[in-house]
């Protein structure tokens, strides 16, 4: 099943309207019609928002797992939660790449400075 067909199936499960839905989460009715349909993909924040609202992992939503909700043990979510990485604990621990080619040091730097600066303006 698609993304498309998740959100559509998840709506009509619970009786909504796609005008509901989409004032819910703060879209268009418009755009909730184009992910539906498959015509247009939502963002990152909009993805976030239909996973809050249907209550169901992000990972459900574009169809990466059947299990609606992704569960962490306390000890892995304490983990996730106080993970943080210097860059060259991030360089040194895994290997990052972009269209399957791995990024060279310089590159993975100027990655990790990108997502600091575009974080630091909002």
């Amino acid at each position: 099943m698609n993304y498309g067909e998740r959100i559509s199936e998840l709506r009509e499960r619970r009786g909504w309207t796609q005008e509901e839905l989409a004032n819910s989460v703060g879209i268009t009715r418009a755009a909730l019609s184009h992910y539906e349909k498959n015509r247009r993909k939502p963002d990152f924040d909009t993805l976030t928002r239909l996973a809050d609202r249907f209550n169901v992992s992000i990972d459900y939503l574009i169809g990466r797992t059947t299990e609606e909700k992704a569960v962490l043990d306390s000890a892995a979510r304490d983990f996730v939660d106080d993970l943080e990485l210097s860059d060259e604990d991030i360089l040194q621990r895994f290997n990052l790449t972009v269209d399957g080619r791995k990024l060279t040091e310089e590159e993975a730097r100027r990655f990790i400075a990108f997502v600091r600066m575009e974080r630091s303006m909002k």
